[in-house]
This record gives C-alpha cells, sequence and structure tokens, in this order.
C-alpha cells in the first residue's frame, strides 16, 4: 500500500471507529432520561440530566491535562482505553446502581477529553495541507451517520411500547454496548503513517499535538509542551466564546432535552417513546445537510462567516417557536406515564419531528463555521454541563428563553468580534501598501 492510500485507511478506520461508538454513545444518551424513569428499582436515584452534566463539566476540565495523557502513552491506545470507559458507561444501564451510574458519569467525562485528543492527533499525522480538507470531510461525515443507525434501531425496538420494561432496556444497551466494543478494537488497525516533511497547518485548530517532538527529549518534556500548547490554544479565538457557550447550550437540548420532551408527549401516542429515535435519524438529517451545503459554500463564499451564523440563529427561533407552541411546558420534567397537558396547538408529530431537523440544520451552521475547534469544545462542554443541570428543573419554556437570549447575545458578539478582525486585516493590508 502507497504511503498516501495508508493515511487515507487510517482516516477511514478512525472514522469507522467513532462511527460505532458514537452509535452507541450519542443513542445512550438520547434516551437514558426516558430509560430512568421507567426503572423499577426503588434504590436507583440517578438522573440522566446530571449525569450528562457530570459528563461535560469533568470533560471540559480534563482538556488541560488529555494533550499529556496522548503524549504519553499515544493516541491508538488513548483511544482504546477511551473507548472502554465509554462502553463501561453504556453496560452500566444493563442492572444500573446510582453510585455506579455517576462514577461512570467522571470517568466518561476524562475519557472524553482524551479521546478526542487523541483523534486530532491521528487526524493531523495522517493528513498534509493539500489533505486535511478532505480527511475532516470523511471523518465528519462518518461521524454524522452515527445518529442514523442507533435511533433507527431505538426506533424499530420500542415501536408501539408505551412503557420500557427491564427486559427492553436491557436488550438495548447490550446490543449498544456490543457495538461500542467494537469501535474500540477498530482502533488497533490504524497503522504508523510514513514521515511527511511537512505538517498541514491546520494542526493548530483541530487540537493537535505531537506525538515525539525529538527522540531526545523526555516523556515528561513533551507533556509539559503538550500542555503549553492547550494553553496557547486556549488564549486563540476567545472573542468568539460567546457562539460556543450558545452551541453548548443548544447540544444539551438537542442531544438530551428535546428527545425527553416528545417521548413524554402521551398525546402523540403509543408510538411516542420510539418517536426519540426518529427523533434523532432528523437531527442527524439537519446536521448532514447543514454540513454538506455550508461545506461546499465555505470555498465560494465572500461574505464571511456572518451570514451562515446568522442563518444559524434564525433556524433555531423557528425551531424554539414551534417546539415552545407544540410540546407541553412540563414535558423536560414529567414522570414516566408522560404529560397530558397540551401547548397552544394540537400537538403534532410531523412539527416536532420538523423542529429536530431545523436543530440540527442549525448546529451545524455554527459547528462549520466555529474558529479556534480548542477553544470552542471547552467553553461549549461548560455549558453543556450547566444546561444539563438546570434541565432537571427548569420548564420547557424556560429553557426556550435561555436559548433565545444567549441566542441574540452570542450571535451580536460574534458578529462585533468578526467585524472587528476585518477592521484590523483591512488596516494592515493598507499599511502593508
Amino acid at each position: 500500500m502507497s504511503p498516501e492510500g495508508k493515511r487515507l485507511f487510517n482516516i477511514v478506520v478512525l472514522g469507522f471507529g467513532f462511527m460505532f461508538m458514537f452509535t452507541a454513545f450519542q443513542t445512550c444518551g438520547n434516551i437514558e432520561q426516558t430509560v430512568i424513569k421507567s426503572f423499577n428499582n426503588t434504590e436507583f436515584h440517578g438522573s440522566g440530566y446530571t449525569s450528562m452534566a457530570i459528563i461535560y463539566g469533568v470533560f471540559s476540565a480534563s482538556n488541560l491535562i488529555a494533550p499529556s495523557v496522548v503524549t504519553v502513552i499515544g493516541p491508538q491506545l488513548s483511544m482504546f482505553f477511551s473507548g472502554l470507559l465509554y462502553s463501561g458507561y453504556i453496560a452500566m444501564f444493563i442492572y444500573p446502581y446510582t453510585w455506579s451510574f455517576y462514577t461512570a458519569s467522571v470517568l466518561v467525562g476524562i475519557g472524553a477529553a482524551v479521546l478526542w485528543t487523541a483523534q486530532g492527533n491521528v487526524l493531523a499525522i495522517n493528513s498534509t495541507d493539500d489533505t486535511i480538507g478532505r480527511n475532516s470531510g470523511i471523518f465528519w461525515a462518518l461521524l454524522q451517520f452515527s445518529l442514523f443507525f442507533g435511533n433507527l434501531y431505538i426506533y424499530c425496538a420500542w415501536h408501539g411500547h408505551v412503557h420500557i420494561t427491564d427486559k427492553d432496556r436491557q436488550t438495548v444497551f447490550i446490543s449498544l454496548t456490543v457495538i461500542s466494543l467494537v469501535g474500540c478494537f477498530l482502533f488497533f488497525l490504524i497503522r504508523k503513517p510514513d514521515p511527511e516533511p511537512t505538517a498541514p497547518s491546520e494542526q493548530s485548530i483541530i487540537m493537535s499535538f505531537p506525538l515525539c517532538s525529538s527522540p531526545d527529549v523526555g516523556l515528561c518534556s513533551q507533556a509539559l509542551d503538550a500542555f503549553g500548547n492547550m494553553s496557547l490554544n486556549l488564549e486563540f479565538g476567545i472573542t468568539h466564546c460567546s457562539v460556543s457557550a450558545l452551541s453548548g447550550l443548544e447540544l444539551t437540548f438537542y442531544s438530551g432535552v428535546y428527545g425527553t420532551c416528545i417521548g413524554a408527549m402521551t398525546r402523540f401516542g403509543q408510538d411516542a417513546k420510539s418517536l426519540i429515535g426518529i427523533s434523532g435519524i432528523c437531527i442527524g438529517v439537519g446536521e448532514i445537510l447543514g454540513g454538506g451545503v455550508f461545506g461546499m459554500l465555505n470555498k465560494c463564499n465572500r461574505f464571511g462567516r456572518n451570514p451562515v451564523v446568522l442563518l444559524g440563529l434564525i433556524t433555531h427561533y423557528v425551531a424554539f417557536y414551534l417546539i415552545f407552541l407544540n410540546i407541553a411546558s412540563d414535558a423536560p420534567i414529567a414522570p414516566e406515564p408522560g404529560t397530558d397537558l397540551q401547548a397552544y396547538i394540537d400537538p403534532s408529530v410531523g412539527v416536532a419531528l420538523f423542529c429536530s431537523f431545523l436543530l440540527g440544520f442549525g448546529d451545524s451552521c455554527f459547528n462549520t463555521h466555529a474558529p479556534a475547534f480548542a477553544v470552542f469544545k471547552f467553553i461549549q462542554s461548560i455549558m453543556a454541563a450547566l444546561a444539563f443541570f438546570y434541565s432537571n428543573y427548569l420548564l420547557l419554556h424556560w429553557q426556550l428563553l435561555i436559548l433565545v437570549l444567549m441566542g441574540f447575545l452570542g450571535c451580536v458578539t460574534f458578529f462585533l468580534a468578526e467585524w472587528k478582525a476585518e477592521s484590523r486585516r483591512r488596516e494592515s493590508d493598507y499599511d502593508s501598501i
């Protein structure tokens, strides 16, 4: 196999590994609050929202040490052991206990930071300036397909179920655990690429950290250098933190809260629980469509990122308004039987699923036009942790109000930062004449 073929093979394997892992994990996150409400174990007192808050909170803090871990043990083993933590979290739902639930949440938070840092490393060392865009697109496309398969399985498994029994839960999570483990072991198929004379300039954006800067440098020095690189990335692009914060709040809403709301709507009929899976698929369609369209338009866009970010804000506002009209206000915190309350229109499954598509499409507007990947993920995870925490207590209309206000503030500050940066570029061009 040629050197270029070997690198492309590594990218494809990396994408499939993440697709399998996140088919399991994203499906787990989408249904876990609904599943927890149906537990027949009175000794279990966990909350899916609290668990996800812990995961994202620990993830944001662990980003500071993750580069050092990857440098010491290498990206391949880092991804494998992190994947085992993901698989352990999913397997915990087969026979859940409160202490194991929250312990697994902490471990997944740590594993997530290491996993994504290692992913950036593998992507960087298997890419050049000419192939980084293609390789990132291949990986991203394979990752997004994880939203299809797991949620389709949930729809088929829970179709017509009003109540999720212990047997239903155990069957689903055994299957998801096996799928996650398959993804973990795929990482061992990644081969060491032949060295390239030049590295892609995008390394600083995708959180890549060198495997080894020099044969004469010790592991401790490499780990400290990696920690310093993370600090530099944290300073880069800090003016865009408001959009990162908005993305974190929206991530919480579409990946956990909204699916729970749909499953709690008894007025959607006996298929309300299985509609959680269809909602996840619609989100995936929106993500892939938006990412593909904006990826192509980015090559010929003369107006910068502002129009796309504005489109994302408008798309979200339409979705939030329709959700406000269509979904009962107590749906996020309704008990296991669901809610019989009605919002302002007759509940419509079609409107609910259309909103899922809009949430995915709007999210792609931010994710495909967000600078400083390391900073973006750091702030996004902090805000996601905060949002999952308050989702335990706030009614739907209050959560939507927070999203609306944060969306307006985030986009205004993003536009100001973009205009300021453009003004500086023009001044620099004028001075150089």
